[in-house]
């Protein structure tokens, strides 16, 4: 307008304006990102124009995680010189490095065994027991579950490939990985043949805490469909105590019984529980 005295900026001085508010922005929000202070000013500030040479170093001090090191000297310490060398918690840790890389794993590794009471326990409790305990989580979990997995198969691998009844210690130990810790009671019957070697090991029966089913018809329906000469019934206690109830030697007995009908020898009746192994033929209450 004629007379106002003031002029109006031109589209070139608008469009350079905001794009130096544009590229502070962009410094800012780099700087941010990157966990340092913002020292670009503020969109509208005057810059400063401070040489390059003229401006103070930064010093940047990052801390490491106590624990990387910790890490560092628990692998070194089993790589020389064996799992002998590290206590019960810092062989899970071990385990747990991989599932939490960015987690101190020592409070959970001693939080786990004092929840279980051992490796052992750790290893065979339930997936929700496991996630229950805090700083487990679902991940925690599973990967637990899985290394009992493996060990479970490798010690079934080693029951197999020798006559059961020559490497009862092997089979002893399969049975206690597998089902002392578990929650729940379950048979499970080892069908052997002429040679006692291993041909199937499979959970007939599953139940509650102080129950479980097991129907002396099937093992024998069983055993006849695998062609097994014969069996070992395995039964894990939840309370601890392997020593056998009088339900336990009654079912035997049945279990003996119709097994013979169609030619299956019962070799054992084995209680597994966190304390301990019975077996009724070593009692002999068969």
């Amino acid at each position: 307008m004629a007379g106002s005295g003031a002029k109006r900026p031109s589209r070139r001085t608008k469009d350079q304006e905001i794009l130096r508010l544009a590229v502070e922005d962009a410094s800012r929000f780099l700087f941010e990102a990157d966990g340092a202070p913002a020292t670009v000013p503020l969109a509208g500030a005057r810059a400063q124009t401070t040489a390059p040479e003229a401006m103070p170093a930064a010093k940047v001090s990052v801390e490491k995680p106590h624990y990387l090191g910790h890490r560092t000297r628990l692998r070194e310490r089993f790589t020389q010189a064996g799992s002998q060398a590290l206590e019960d918690y810092e062989l899970l840790e071990l385990a747990l490095f991989r599932i939490a890389p960015r987690q101190d794993t020592k409070p959970l590794a001693k939080a786990l065994l004092t929840r279980f009471g051992d490796l052992a326990g750790v290893l065979g409790a339930d997936e929700d027991a496991l996630k229950s305990v805090p700083g487990a989580g679902p991940s925690v979990a599973l990967e637990i579950k899985i290394t009992h997995a493996l060990l479970a198969r490798a010690q079934r691998s080693e029951v197999k490939r020798r006559a059961v009844l020559s490497s009862w210690s092997a089979l002893i130990s399969y049975c206690r990985l597998t089902m002392a810790q578990a929650s729940r009671e379950s048979f499970r019957v080892l069908f052997l043949d002429v040679k006692n070697n291993l041909i199937a090991d499979e959970v007939l029966g599953e139940g509650t805490i102080d129950h479980a089913p097991l129907y002396p018809r099937e093992v024998a329906r069983r055993a006849l469909q695998l062609g097994a000469a014969a069996a070992i019934l395995v039964h894990n206690h939840p309370s601890g105590d392997p020593r056998p109830s009088a339900a336990d030697i009654a079912i035997t007995r049945d279990v003996m019984a119709a097994a013979k009908a169609v030619g299956v020898l019962i070799h054992d009746y084995v209680i597994v529980g966190r304390d301990g192994v019975s077996s009724l033929k070593n009692m002999q209450l068969m």
